[in-house]
């Protein structure tokens, strides 16, 4: 079947890129459809005025995704991008080279989403004016003979037509807002995840800086023991000086071993000062580190829950909208 689509349409932009499908068991994940990068190409159809973006990868197709005005392309980062298309009930993501690739990427996409919208707005320009022929041709009678739900319920041709039409949009309206919710909810989590990383980055930094003061502690610790000896050596040679002061000039030694003595008390006194001071910063980065990751892993589990909140939301209204656009199908056949 897709061998036979290719025939039929025409490639009007290619660029390459790792591909990913969300993972439709988590719907938070990425599962790499490719192993390597892979052109993608957006395609045209002119048979069915339609748009399609199509990776194929040996011989399998990896991305088959027909753009419809209500789709959005969101930039998660400088060189990722993804949307979501309802039909595949799948989202797809997009790992460029360059920040470059990204960039052409989304313009294309939002110029092919925007012919895609005028060409819908064409054809239902032309399956109104059509609908309207028939009821002017339709007898009044056949508004009886129709089978609709009570909800779909019809006085008449030309108000089938605006049911239709208000069905639409608000069909539209309704799969606008689910994508808004749920592209808004995976740029949050990808940011909180992103802040995360760098908090258990940053935590990581700290514990080794306090496993190096440490380090330096222990090396402290030894100067302070060589300096007290130092000092108890000196004042050992003070005490034998004052006791043997009468054993020639001893003064100027005597002096010069005070000043050493009073210098390395100094040293000692301003070390442990700083020791100290240095532990009670390391001890209040850590301690700041620790509240924001763990704020961080609350906001993350805050995100998950939202998102997942969502996806359930979402599952509930796809399966709404799909059994409405069945109806209507039903509906406009008749």
């Amino acid at each position: 079947m897709f061998p036979l689509h290719r025939e039929r349409e025409q490639p009007i932009f290619s660029t390459r890129a790792h591909v990913f499908q969300i993972d439709p068991a988590t719907k938070r994940n990425w599962i790499p459809a490719s192993k390597h990068a892979v052109t993608v190409s957006f395609f045209y159809d002119a048979n069915r005025h339609a748009y399609r973006i199509i990776s194929v990868g040996g011989t399998k197709a990896i991305i088959n995704s027909t753009i419809s005005h209500n789709m959005t392309f969101t930039k998660t980062s400088q060189k990722f991008g993804q949307w979501a298309d309802s039909r595949a009930n799948t989202v797809y993501g997009l790992g460029f080279a360059t920040e470059q690739q990204l960039h052409q990427f989304a313009e294309r996409f939002k110029e092919v989403r925007e012919a895609a919208r005028l060409a819908r707005e064409k054809s239902q320009d032309k399956i109104e004016l059509n609908t309207a022929a028939l009821s002017i041709a339709a007898p009044q009678d056949l508004c009886d003979e129709l089978q609709s739900p009570p909800v779909m319920c019809v006085n008449g041709p030309e108000d089938k037509l605006f049911r239709s039409q208000s069905a639409d949009i608000t069909l539209s309206s309704e799969k606008e807002r689910i994508k808004k919710m749920l592209s808004e909810g995976s740029i949050c989590e990808m940011n909180l995840e992103s802040e995360l990383f760098t908090l258990q980055d940053s935590n990581a930094k700290l514990v080794a800086a306090l496993h190096e003061a440490n380090a330096n502690v222990e090396q402290w610790k030894k100067q302070l023991a060589a300096y007290q000896d130092e000092t108890e050596r000196l004042r050992d040679q003070v005490a034998d000086l004052e006791v043997h002061g009468s054993q020639g000039p001893s003064d100027m030694l005597k002096d010069e071993l005070t000043q050493s003595l009073e210098e390395l008390e100094n040293l000692l006194k301003a070390k442990d000062e700083e020791l100290e001071m240095r532990n009670v910063d390391l001890e209040r980065r850590v301690q700041n580190a620790e509240q924001n990751l763990a704020s961080a892993l609350e906001d993350r589990e805050r995100a998950e829950n939202e998102v997942q909140r969502v996806v359930q939301i979402l599952d509930v209204k796809i399966f709404d909208l799909n059994d409405l656009r069945q109806s209507l199908v039903k509906l406009i056949s008749k």
